[in-house]
C-alpha cells in the first residue's frame, strides 16, 4: 500500500457550489424520451404518461437542470410538431439518428415532466435548418404571458401560464460535419449573434449559451470558439463543451485518468474565451457550459438493433452498459467539474435515460440504476456551501495518453462546518492510505464514509441483479485530532461526509 496526503483550507475557495453542475441531458434519441422517460400505459405511468419509477429515480440522482431536446436531434427539429392534441401531431423521418419521430412528446410534455421532477429546463434551439425567427416563435410560445398569437396557442393547449424558460443554447456542435444544417465558424457566430440579439429584445435577462466545438480532437478546436466568440462575445453568457470518455484498446490506465484531459480542456476552452474578452476590452466573462460529458464506448455501440435502412420509432441506440471501472470514472469527472466550478456554470450528463445513462428501463419492465449513477447522486447530495481548493501529494500512476499522473485525484466541499470529501484511486492494482489534513475545519464525527469498488472492476448492473454494483460503506476511516486518514482500494472512487 502506497501513501497519499490532502491539504485544505475553508479560506481557500474556489467558488460556491453550483447545483446546476448536476445536469442531464434528454434527447430525442433511442429510448431516452420513449420508453424512457415517457411510457404510457406502463404499470407506473401517470396521467401525462411519465413512467413515475423514472421520475422517482431522477430525483434520487439529484438532477437539477435538464437539457433539451438536443443533441444532434435538435438540428432538424420543428417544434411546433410537438404541441397540441397528440392525435394531430405529425410523424418525421428523423435524420440526425435515422429513426421516426412521432412526436408524442413535445415541448408542453418536457415543461410538466420538468415540473414534476423539480428540475430547470434547458431549452436547446434548431440554427441547424432555422433561424431567428423560428427562435422568437419558439420563445414567444414558451414564456410571452398571453396576447399574442404564439402565446395564446399555449394557452389553448392547456399552460395558461408561461414556462419561463431562461437557459437556452444557440444550436448544437455545428462545427460538426454530421450536423444538419453544418456550418463555418463565421456563419455560425454570426447566426448566434443575430439570434442572440433578437431574443434579447423580448427578454434582456435570458441566459445563452454559444456552441462551442463539439470536441477538443476536433481540427477547428480554439480557432472555432475565438471566431464565434469574435462575434458574439457581448451577446452571449456561456461557450459550450463536450467531451466523452472510453477504455480505449484496454488502456484502463489512460482510461482512469481521464479527468486530466478534462482538466485541460476547460482550461483550454476558458483561456480561448478570456483572449476573445481582452481583445474586444470587455468586462464581461464567458463562462463554460459543459452540457454534455459522459462515458461513451463509440468503437463498441451499434446504432440500432436493426438495419441501416430501416426508420423505427425509438429504436435501441448506444445503450451502452455501465461497469464499475465507468463508475470510478464518472466520479472523477465530477471532481474535475466541481474543481472548475469558477468558470463552469452548467454541466449536463449525457443521457439521463438509456442512452449511455446512469437510468436503464425495460419497456412494460423495470428501471434500475447503472454503475454510474452511484457517484453522480452522492455527489449531488453531499456537496454543498464552497467548494475548497484541495492540495495533493500522491504517488503517480503511468498512463499511455497522459504520461505520469497522481493516483489520487480530490475535491472539497465545505458549508457551516460540513465538510465533503470526494476522492478517487485511479490505480489499477494497489490501494492507497489518504491522510486528509483537517485542522482547518474542524469536524468531530464522520457523518458517511462511502465507495465505489469490488473485486470485478467489469461488473455491472442489470434488471436481473440491480445492486451488484452499489456504495459501500468504507470501515477504514480514522479520525483524530487535526487528521483522518482513509483507505481507497485500487480503482476506487469514495465519499466522506464529516462534522
Amino acid at each position: 500500500m502506497t501513501s497519499a496526503s490532502l491539504v485544505l483550507d475553508p479560506s481557500f475557495i474556489v467558488a460556491p457550489v453550483n447545483r446546476r453542475t448536476f445536469g442531464t441531458f434528454v434527447e430525442h434519441m433511442g429510448r431516452c424520451v420513449y420508453t424512457g422517460i415517457y411510457e404510457p400505459g406502463h404499470a407506473t405511468a401517470d396521467e401525462d404518461g411519465f413512467r413515475k419509477d423514472v421520475l422517482e429515480l431522477t430525483r434520487e440522482l439529484g438532477v437539477s437542470l435538464v437539457r433539451y431536446p438536443g443533441g444532434n436531434f435538435v438540428s432538424g427539429y420543428r417544434w411546433e410538431d410537438g404541441v397540441g392534441p397528440r392525435e394531430d401531431r405529425p410523424r418525421r423521418l428523423e435524420l440526425a439518428w435515422h429513426s421516426i419521430e412521432t412526436n408524442q412528446f413535445g415541448l408542453d410534455e418536457f415543461a410538466r415532466w420538468c415540473a414534476k421532477a423539480g428540475v430547470e429546463p434547458m431549452m436547446a434551439i434548431n440554427l441547424g435548418t432555422r433561424g431567428v425567427q423560428e427562435a422568437l416563435d419558439l420563445q414567444e410560445y414558451a414564456n410571452h404571458p398571453g396576447g399574442t398569437a404564439w402565446s395564446d396557442l399555449r394557452a389553448e393547449h392547456g399552460a395558461g401560464s408561461p414556462y419561463g424558460l431562461k437557459l437556452w443554447c444557440l444550436g448544437n456542435e455545428l462545427d460538426g460535419p454530421w450536423q444538419i444544417g453544418h456550418k463555418t465558424a463565421a456563419e455560425y457566430g454570426r447566426l448566434a449573434a443575430e439570434t442572440a440579439r433578437a431574443m434579447r429584445m423580448v427578454e434582456p435577462d435570458l441566459e445563452l449559451v454559444a456552441c462551442g466545438s463539439s470536441g477538443s480532437g476536433m481540427p477547428t478546436f480554439g480557432s472555432w470558439e475565438r471566431e464565434v466568440l469574435r462575434e458574439c462575445y457581448d451577446l452571449v453568457d456561456h461557450i459550450s463543451c463536450h467531451a466523452y470518455y472510453g477504455d480505449d484498446n484496454g488502456d484502463v490506465a489512460s482510461f482512469l485518468a481521464s479527468a486530466v484531459d478534462m482538466d485541460r480542456f476547460i482550461d483550454s476552452v476558458v483561456a480561448s474565451a478570456d483572449h476573445v474578452g481582452a481583445e474586444l476590452k470587455s468586462r464581461k466573462r464567458i463562462d463554460i457550459s459543459f452540457d454534455e460529458w459522459n462515458v461513451w464506448y463509440k468503437d463498441r455501440s451499434r446504432l440500432t438493433d436493426g438495419p441501416g435502412d430501416q426508420w423505427e420509432v425509438a429504436p435501441r441506440r448506444i445503450e451502452d452498459e455501465y461497469n464499475l471501472t465507468d463508475a470510478v470514472v464518472v466520479g472523477n469527472l465530477l471532481i474535475s467539474l466541481l474543481r472548475h466550478s469558477d468558470r463552469v456554470a452548467v454541466a449536463c450528463l449525457a443521457q439521463l435515460a438509456n442512452v449511455i445513462a446512469p437510468i436503464m428501463t425495460e419497456p412494460g419492465g423495470p428501471a434500475w440504476r447503472q454503475p454510474t449513477f452511484h457517484p453522480f447522486a452522492i455527489t449531488s447530495r453531499l456537496a454543498a456551501g464552497s467548494v475548497l481548493r484541495v492540495e495533493t501529494s500522491s504517488p503517480l500512476v503511468s498512463t499511455e495518453k497522459f504520461g505520469e499522473v497522481p493516483a489520487v485525484d480530490a475535491v472539497a466541499t465545505y458549508d457551516e462546518g460540513k465538510l465533503a470529501v470526494f476522492l478517487v484511486n485511479r490505480s489499477v492494482d494497489e490501494a492507497v492510505e489518504v491522510t486528509v489534513d483537517t485542522s482547518r475545519t474542524p469536524v468531530g464525527e464522520v457523518l458517511e464514509a462511502l465507495s465505489v469498488y469490488g473485486d470485478d472492476r467489469l461488473a455491472v448492473n442489470s434488471a436481473q441483479h440491480p445492486d451488484r454494483v452499489t456504495p459501500r460503506p468504507n470501515d477504514s476511516v480514522k479520525l483524530g485530532d487535526g487528521s483522518l486518514t482513509v483507505t481507497l482500494p485500487p480503482i476506487s472512487w469514495t465519499a466522506l461526509s464529516l462534522g
